[in-house]
């Protein structure tokens, strides 16, 4: 069956499977909600809720994903996460980012540039395998907005971009 698709078509598939997925619920929960009668016509309205969901974070999921053949492994293990790539790497704990950045400059590919609390960054090309669990660390992370992400990700800015950055508490 792998052969049934070229290779593009396929990636393109994966790449985009969650909002896929979520166009098939709307697609049941309107079969639902279009043919059946009770309860499960109003349960064909909540599929459509939940498909609608779901194709929202699919879309968002899905602009955010590069090819994945880039430099690197990225982990994320409880709350930590570690990048190890061919030439540097590192970890850092999720809780002491203190700001996010994309390097477009980086060579071969842009970097994402995370900072901890005690100054030390940590580059992460942003094609690098595994590199689409960043999207859930960066939505978790207070006060950013995934929409600003994506929109430095896909116009690729000229020169190093802040995204976000820890406010720091006024002592006074």
């Amino acid at each position: 069956m792998s052969d049934f698709f070229r290779p593009e078509v396929r990636a393109l598939l994966w790449r985009w499977r969650d909002a896929l997925a979520g166009l098939a619920l709307i697609a049941l929960g309107l079969w639902w909600g279009l043919r059946a009668f009770g309860a499960v016509q109003w349960l064909g309205y909540v599929v459509i809720v939940g498909g609608i969901i779901l194709t929202a974070a699919g879309v968002q999921r899905a602009r955010f994903r590069q090819d994945g053949i880039g430099s690197g492994v990225v982990q994320i293990n409880e709350r930590r996460l570690s990048y190890f790539g061919p030439l540097d790497g590192g970890v850092i704990d999720v809780a002491d980012l203190t700001k996010l950045e994309l390097d477009p400059s980086a060579h071969p590919d842009p970097n994402w540039v995370l900072t901890g609390v005690g100054g030390q960054t940590l580059s992460i090309p942003i094609n690098a395998t595994g590199a689409e669990a960043l999207f859930d660390v960066f939505a978790a992370l207070p006060e950013i907005k995934t929409g600003d992400v994506l929109d430095v990700l896909s116009r690729t800015p000229d020169a190093r971009v802040t995204i976000w950055a820890r406010v720091r508490p006024l002592l006074h």
